[in-house]
């Protein structure tokens, strides 16, 4: 049981109570609170993050205003739908010093979040057999769909990566489509008398769609990322052959990998979005709001979320 040791305590106008010197919290370390059996209201000093803490709703959070911190993000749409040329993949977006964003430019510029505002989060959708990605976002950070794969005889679609281009038979050549500026490339190009009746590749987040050849194309490759801990390729282009998927693309037996914008083969699906935000465990505690499926990890010193889908809200505090 706690004990309040004090020389004096003075009452004065009101229900005000002073003290002669100032009130000092007991200090803990976050490993030291963390082993505490706390309960809501419970206040102490975290000495390893320098500020004052309110145990509140089950969790711990910083009292007072929170400092403007750094969030390092990767967001991914839903890779669109293939038809009969693979699909694109979703657009691309990252800030995560040292890597690349989509369409082969370097990392966006950093992003600082405040306290006590609500950041909108969406993961985009993979699109069905012929039909566009949806998009995903982050506080601005908008990455759009994925381009729909392209039925025989036509062009490919626009996109975050655009798609292939269908099937001509005979001659003639059916082109594919470019992606969005600084999310993804352009699909691969389809010549009539080249290779069995499907288009070809989806351009993925790296580089474009492959050509129309004599057994299928495949799909662009997607952009490496080692925002959770350890490097994993997303956002590849839909193939139309039945090679192993690059990056999450899928091909003629597969779907688009959920979770990594993935473009669709031909006739599949592609995989859904996501939305990675990493940040120094030190500089925050967040609150995610309904609507969102996410899972938390650390890594060294940061906090890793990943959100798989759903649209709705975080804060911070």
């Amino acid at each position: 049981m706690s004990e309040l040791k004090v020389n004096q305590i003075s009452k004065r106008n009101g229900e005000n109570i002073s003290f002669s010197d100032p009130l000092r919290l007991k200090s803990f370390t976050t490993t030291d609170r963390d082993a505490l059996t706390s309960a809501n209201g419970d206040m102490i000093y975290n000495s390893t993050v320098g500020k004052a803490q309110i145990y509140q709703s089950g969790a711990w959070v910083n009292s007072g205003a929170l400092d403007p911190f750094s969030v390092e993000y990767v967001v991914i749409a839903g890779g669109g739908g293939g038809n009969n040329s693979g699909a694109g993949a979703g657009g691309y977006r990252s800030n995560v010093s040292g890597e690349n964003s989509g369409g082969g430019v370097s990392a966006e510029t950093s992003m600082t979040l405040a306290g006590n505002v609500n950041y909108t989060i969406t993961i985009g959708a993979g699109g069905g057999g012929g039909v566009t990605g949806s998009n995903s976002q982050f506080q601005g950070v908008v990455s759009y769909g994925g381009g729909k794969g392209a039925s025989t005889f036509s062009e490919g679609h626009i996109g975050g990566s655009g798609s292939g281009g269908g099937h001509v038979g005979g001659g003639g050549t059916r082109d594919g489509m470019f992606g969005v500026p600084n999310q993804g490339f352009k699909g691969g190009q389809k010549t009539g008398d080249a290779g069995p009746f499907v288009g070809a590749g989806g351009g993925g987040a790296g580089s474009v769609g492959a050509n129309g050849t004599g057994s299928g194309s495949s799909g662009g490759s997607g952009v490496d990322s080692s925002i959770t801990g350890s490097s994993v390729g997303r956002a590849g282009g839909g193939s139309t052959n039945t090679v192993a998927t690059i990056d999450g693309g899928g091909n003629g037996s597969n779907n688009g990998t959920a979770n990594t914008g993935g473009g669709g083969g031909n006739g599949r699906s592609g995989g859904s979005g996501v939305v990675i935000l990493r940040f120094a465990t030190a500089s925050a505690t967040v609150t995610v709001g309904a609507g969102l499926t996410h899972t938390s990890a650390t890594d060294g010193s940061d906090t890793v979320l990943t959100f798989t889908a759903g649209t709705g809200t975080i804060s911070f505090g």
